[in-house]
């Protein structure tokens, strides 16, 4: 508007024809110049018609902006209120509402939800200035490609579950076949409109689209809450152990078992294994589709486009690199031996004292990098970054949110092992390790967030660099053969710049192992026994599903914090 931007039709605008009449008036009446005090000359902008007609509309925009988005979130919660009501009726009363019926209802969400992502991708992004900005922050590589991966992972379980349930076409429902099919359609769709629209500030259709990715975000989110409760599978299984059981007994039953046969075997483990992939999958997906919400009308400044993106860059470390690919490798070794000692028929007690042992060696390590690395932020004088981002507000609540997940668990296992017999060496191992699991998520989240709210020393060094461009081109042939060795960019970076970047890439191996662990089969907190014979099967595996994923994804959302921390530094 005129009030607010261009020499033209702006406020200074206005300031100076006043203030040059006012001169002008001053001269032709000498005398009554003197006697005029000086307020009178001061000119009261909000009585001109236009400013108060601008500063009307900037108002007028910004409510219809909270309203779209309140209207958006109300409908979100209601559909989240529905799902939830079904998903609860179901665990608590299996005659009245089955898992069909929670089925049916989650087919006709990802049905609406596809109508809208195809009329997006078709009709709204294709309408004239309707991308005009894009949030150079949302939809990192690495959050995209996660997007991929856990998306790949998810159809080929839904193919598993399809194959599954027509070896047992006779006892199963035609719902268990169209459900999976449904949902690879959603997951395709869904993973092509985040790569290609996750970086959209849309400016067209804003209330339209608001409820699109608002409906969007409900039906991820009772999607992982079906993941996290639905144990059908694992009850098959158990059902099956015990038909065994009560064969070799003489006692014959006929229930809807799993044939021996190598097919029915493959799909089994096969969904079992790729299981949390789909929670991982949903996760990833409402923490897009929330900045896509938020960044929905958004316009950029140019002020708050970086001029020098920092980039990736691997010189100026050498200890962080070679500790975090000991860890690696040792955790690899491990992790492999456990999966091979644990598919048995009985897992071998030294596996899981192994197991725990690794992580009572590495999580302190980790909590000592990161206390450190907070201390260095707090002695170095960068600047805090107070710019508007929703992708680091975000980033904050989903490393808050998610560390919950394995601080929660931690605290059942706590309480399930001093209620029995901390003593033992086995008991003895995971209370130490919950405790020190609990440390290092605290210690970890205070270095990442500090860290993002920091300004890179590439912008605070970009003005003196220009400065003294003239005496760098005069000093290029020099430069040109001077040696970039690794060597000689790592003895040219302060200590703190040296022992940040450290830090950063020792603790990015560390939750990428961390990462890899727990994702390709490696649950301890479920095979050990401990926790599942103190709460219950059903009690324990609900708290294992809710907690497990968003353990999974704590650690590759630290990876994503943790690269950004050391490419500032």
């Amino acid at each position: 508007c005129l009030g607010t931007s261009g020499p033209k039709g702006s406020k200074y605008w206005w300031g100076r024809t006043e203030t040059s009449n006012t001169h002008f008036n001053a001269g032709v009446s000498g005398h009554k110049s003197t006697s005029t005090p000086p307020d009178t000359s001061t000119i009261h902008y909000e009585n001109f018609w236009l400013y108060r007609h601008c500063s009307s509309v900037q108002q007028s925009d910004r409510q219809a902006q909270k309203a779209g988005q309140l209207f958006s979130g109300l409908l979100a919660m209601n559909v989240v209120f529905l799902g939830s009501a079904f998903i609860s009726s179901m665990i608590f009363n299996h005659v009245a509402i089955t898992l069909a019926d929670v089925w049916i209802l989650l087919s006709i969400l990802k049905v609406l939800c596809l109508c809208w992502i195809i009329y997006y991708l078709l009709g709204t992004s294709r309408q004239p200035h309707a991308v005009l900005h894009r949030d150079s922050h949302a939809g990192p590589i690495w959050i995209r490609g996660s997007v991929l991966l856990f998306g790949s992972f998810s159809i080929l379980l839904n193919v598993f579950q399809i194959g599954y349930s027509a070896i047992l076409i006779q006892c199963k429902s035609r719902v268990e076949i169209v459900f999976p099919s449904i949902e690879i359609l959603f997951i395709c769709t869904q993973a092509f409109f985040l790569w290609h629209h996750s970086k959209d500030c849309i400016q067209v259709q804003h209330n339209f689209t608001r409820c699109g990715l608002m409906l969007t975000i409900a039906t991820n989110l009772l999607l992982w809450l079906l993941a996290v409760t639905n144990d059908t599978i694992h009850m098959e299984i158990e059902s099956q152990l015990r038909e065994v059981e009560q064969r070799f007994a003489g006692n014959e039953t006929a229930s809807c078992t799993c044939p021996n046969t190598t097919m029915c075997k493959i799909f089994q483990k096969g969904y079992i294994l790729l299981y949390p992939f789909n929670t991982e999958y949903c996760l990833v997906c409402c923490s897009v589709l929330y900045v896509m919400w938020k960044n929905v009308g958004r316009r950029i400044s140019h002020h708050h486009v970086p001029h020098i993106k920092p980039k990736f860059k691997l010189q100026g470390v050498v200890f962080g690199p070679l500790l975090g690919a000991a860890a690696v490798i040792i955790g690899i070794c491990i992790f492999m031996m456990y999966q091979i000692q644990a598919t048995g028929s009985a897992p071998n007690r030294q596996v899981f004292v192994m197991y725990y042992s690794y992580y009572i060696v590495l999580l302190p390590l980790m909590s000592v990098g990161a206390v450190i690395g907070t201390i260095i932020h707090a002695l170095e004088k960068r600047e805090l970054d107070t710019l508007k981002n929703p992708t680091r507000s975000l980033d904050v609540i989903l490393l808050m949110g998610a560390a919950l997940g394995q601080i929660g668990m931690c605290y059942f296992s706590i309480v399930a092992l001093v209620a029995t017999d901390p003593r033992d060496l086995l008991n003895s191992l995971i209370l130490s390790y919950s405790v020190l699991l609990i440390f290092q998520n605290i210690t970890q989240n205070v270095f990442i967030i500090d860290g993002l709210h920091r300004q890179p020393f590439v912008a605070a060094n970009h003005e003196a660099h220009s400065q003294r461009r003239v005496s760098m081109l005069e000093l290029g042939q020099e430069i040109r053969k001077a040696s970039l060795s690794y060597i000689h960019s790592y003895s040219h970076l302060s200590w703190k710049r040296k022992a940040l970047r450290e830090i950063s890439f020792f603790l990015v191996l560390c939750n990428i192992i961390l990462w890899i662990m727990p994702t390709f089969g490696a649950h301890p907190a479920f095979e050990n026994g401990l926790e599942k014979s103190f709460y219950g099967y059903s009690t324990w595996f609900v708290i294992v599903n809710f907690g497990l994923p968003l353990g999974v994804f704590y650690r590759m959302h630290s990876v994503g914090g943790l690269l950004e921390v050391y490419i500032t530094a």
